[in-house]
C-alpha cells in the first residue's frame, strides 16, 4: 500500500489518514508532497494524484485507489477487521460512528478560522462566536463519549479508536491557538498529544522545510 499525504504540519486530512493506516497494523509506504507550491497545479494531474483531483489523503492498494480519510479508514476496516476501529458495543460504535461523522463534515468555522499548524502555538487568541459554539459542542460529545463508555482508557472510547483518529487535529488545534479546557477534555488532549503516533507524526512536521503563508495567520487581535 501506498499513502500519499500532504505537508505534516497543515494538513489535518492527511494525519487521519496516516492514522488511520497506522491503526491498521498493515505495512505502507508513505509519499509527501508538498500543498500550493508554484509546481502545485502542475503536480495535481500527476498519475498518483490524478484520481482526486490533487485531494489528500490517497491511499493506493493495489488497484484501488480511495481518497477522503473517512474512506481510507473505512477500507481498511474491511480490510482488517472493525474492530481494530470501532467500539465492539453495538451502543458505543454508533456514537463513536455518529461523532465520527459529524466530525466529517462539520466544524466549518473552526477549520476555517484556525488551520492545523503544528509548529505554532498562538497567544491572546480572538476566535468568532461561530468557531467558539463548534469548540463547546466537540467539547459535549467528548464528555458523553468519556462520561459513558471511556472508563477503560484514556481515549474517548477506553481504546484507541477511529473516533479519536477523526478528532486529532482538533486536539491540535486546542493547542496551538490555546484554547480553555475543562478539565476531561484537558487530560484527554494531553493522552492525545502523548500518543506515539502523534509525537512522530508532530516531529516530522517540525522538521519540514515547506511553509504554507495562508495557514501562518492567526485570529489574534
Amino acid at each position: 500500500m501506498k499513502l500519499i499525504i500532504g505537508n505534516k504540519a497543515y494538513s489535518s486530512w492527511s494525519l487521519r489518514g496516516w492514522l488511520a493506516c497506522k491503526q491498521s497494523g498493515l505495512h505502507f509506504e508513505e509519499m509527501t508532497v508538498p500543498l500550493y507550491d508554484s509546481e502545485w497545479d502542475e503536480r495535481k494531474r500527476e498519475e498518483d494524484l490524478a484520481p482526486s483531483s490533487g485531494k489528500v489523503p490517497i491511499l493506493w492498494d493495489g488497484e484501488a485507489v480511495i481518497w477522503d480519510s473517512l474512506a481510507i479508514l473505512e477500507y481498511l476496516a474491511d480490510k482488517v477487521g472493525r474492530e481494530r476501529y470501532w467500539p465492539k458495543d453495538d451502543v458505543a460504535r454508533g456514537m463513536a460512528r455518529a461523532i465520527a461523522a459529524e466530525m466529517h463534515s462539520g466544524y466549518l468555522p473552526l477549520r476555517r478560522e484556525c488551520p492545523m499548524n503544528l509548529r505554532k502555538v498562538f497567544e491572546n487568541v480572538t476566535i468568532s462566536d461561530e468557531t467558539r459554539h463548534d469548540a463547546i459542542r466537540i467539547l459535549q460529545l467528548w464528555a458523553e463519549a468519556r462520561a459513558r463508555f471511556g472508563k477503560e482508557g484514556p481515549y474517548l472510547f477506553g481504546t484507541f479508536s477511529a473516533a479519536d483518529i477523526m478528532f486529532a487535529p482538533v486536539v491540535t488545534r486546542f493547542v496551538t491557538y490555546g484554547f480553555t479546557l475543562p478539565g476531561f477534555a484537558a487530560a484527554y488532549v494531553e493522552a492525545m498529544m502523548a500518543h506515539p503516533w502523534m509525537l512522530d507524526w508532530i516531529d516530522a512536521a517540525q522538521n519540514e522545510d515547506w511553509v504554507i503563508e495562508k495557514f501562518e495567520t492567526t485570529p489574534t487581535k
